[in-house]
């Protein structure tokens, strides 16, 4: 069984990898949210992108602020 802290690591895996495949940065994703009416910093997304700590809101918002509509869950 995993632990969270595996868990956490996926998540986060998971959203750097399709920001990445996008070619998005922080900054460029604070826009992109901000469209959708969300209101973060480019401080605020590498913080909880780095501890992998985020709501699934969170992520289902920044999946859609980049127009992710399938992820890749494994290799």
């Amino acid at each position: 069984m995993s632990t969270d802290q595996q868990w956490e690591n996926k998540v986060k895996g998971l959203l750097k990898a399709e920001l990445k495949r996008r070619n998005v940065t922080y900054q460029e994703l604070v826009e992109k949210l901000a469209a959708l009416g969300v209101t973060e910093t480019p401080e605020n997304i590498a913080n909880k992108i780095s501890r992998g700590k985020f709501t699934a809101v969170f992520l289902m918002q920044c999946l859609d602020a980049i127009g992710c509509q399938t992820i890749r869950m494994g290799e």
